[in-house]
């Protein structure tokens, strides 16, 4: 029988990506400081993807139970960290409203009109 060697690293990074998000949201506050501190480490924090993509290539919002969550607890704790977001136009408002992101340098936008944009961004 042949066995394949199949690694963490070997999966793309739109899966990291999501594995990532899952573990913020679901380890964060479970009452252990040695996970808080790896979870809010900032290479673990740098890079937050608020878009879940469908095999037609789709953008969705999350959640809005995950949304809150996030724009609650999450957000406030880890907003120095946040150097890239991904954002579609049902969450964007709030997730950007919920922290300052002091060293943000990139964000995508999904999902998105022009006329929304211009709203948004200049106010």
């Amino acid at each position: 029988m042949h066995h394949s060697s199949v690694t963490f690293l070997d999966l793309p990074n739109e899966i990291l990506l999501i594995i990532n998000m899952d573990v913020l949201y679901s380890l964060l506050d479970v009452d252990n400081q040695r996970l808080d501190t790896i979870i809010l480490h900032k290479a673990f924090t740098k890079t937050l993807n608020f878009v879940l993509t469908t095999a037609t290539d789709d953008a969705l919002p999350i959640s809005v139970s995950i949304l809150n969550r996030y724009c609650i607890n999450i957000l406030p704790k880890i907003h120095n960290n946040v150097t890239s977001l991904m954002l579609e136009s049902e969450s964007m408002e709030r997730i950007l409203l919920a922290a300052d992101y002091p060293n943000l340098t990139e964000h995508k936008l999904f999902n998105i009109s022009r006329l929304y944009y211009l709203t948004l961004f200049y106010r």
